[in-house]
């Protein structure tokens, strides 16, 4: 860790121009990012375009800052990891630092984090594994809540939510549009399907298929995100069509697998067909 602090211009923070890290082999800080002057920028870093950096923020080698990304106080950020453009990261989150796997063994492995994601107050999101794919990966537009945890591996997509300490076990698949209840935890390579919803203080232990909300420890479903479809723009006739199908998987005792040839002889809609892709995918079995 370099402890050298930058110059400061006439508003206190540091401008590329007069920072003493930002030289050939050094960080990389765009002329037009503002690095608060208390804050440590390691060389081999790149703070994009508009970036703000606040005090007592460490930003390690092989951090990448995209455009317009906020960090605020006391964050550390470690590489190799690279941030999108927009994002906002709040105090005493720690992105990108080592996982908690004890086969890990100091492997380059990689954190991306997309484009206009909020990782609010004390979050940890790590870094994959070389026994996975050797990344994590969070998409667009998600908001992550006060001390939510990411572990290694784990798989985001975009416009997801994740309540007060949501915490996720290693090589976890959370699709489009899902919401995690508060203290929801998800079991080890789970998938959580899109556009589902868990109430506070779910355990899921199995995967949970798209459009279900499940609660209790262990999970169970109780129904579909009806609201959520609602909200959505669903149209009446596409919610029914699909509270249907919850009735075929969940309510006529049938196989799983027969329970999917019947949604496959519906003529699915895309959604419908979604459904029936997040049954197909599941590698643990589905929440009941």
């Amino acid at each position: 860790m370099n402890d050298t602090l930058p110059v400061t211009n006439d508003a206190g923070a540091a401008k590329a121009g007069t920072h003493p890290l930002n030289t050939a082999g050094s960080a990389d800080i765009h002329p037009t990012a503002s690095v608060h002057p208390a804050a440590i920028v390691e060389p081999g870093a790149i703070i994009g375009a508009g970036v703000t950096v606040g005090p007592w923020t460490f930003i390690g080698s092989g951090v990448e800052v995209g455009a317009g990304s906020r960090i605020h106080s006391h964050v550390v950020l470690k590489g190799p990891t690279v941030i999108g453009k927009n994002n906002i990261i709040y105090q005493f989150s720690s992105v990108g630092e080592a996982c908690q796997d004890k086969k890990y063994t100091g492997e380059p492995t990689r954190l991306v984090i997309g484009d206009n994601n909020i990782i609010r107050e004390s979050c940890t999101i790590h870094r994959g594994t070389a026994q996975d794919k050797w990344l994590t990966s969070i998409g667009n537009n998600n908001l992550l809540m006060a001390y939510v945890h990411i572990a290694h591996d784990c798989v985001i997509g975009n416009d997801c939510i994740f309540a007060n300490n949501t915490a996720l076990a290693g090589h976890v698949i959370i699709d489009d549009g899902a919401i995690m209840g508060g203290y929801t935890a998800v079991h080890q390579f789970c998938r959580i399907g899109a556009y589902s919803m868990t109430a506070g203080q779910t355990g899921l232990f199995k995967d949970l298929p798209a459009f279900t909300m499940a609660s209790g420890n262990p999970g169970k479903t109780h129904g579909m995100n009806v609201e959520g479809m609602r909200r959505r723009g669903y149209s009446q006739e596409l919610i029914s069509r699909l509270k249907e199908c919850y009735k075929i998987i969940y309510r006529r005792g049938l196989r799983l697998q027969d329970a999917i040839e019947q949604l496959q002889a519906m003529d699915p809609e895309p959604e419908i067909q979604l459904l029936i892709d997040s049954l197909l995918s599941s590698t643990r079995g589905i929440t009941r």
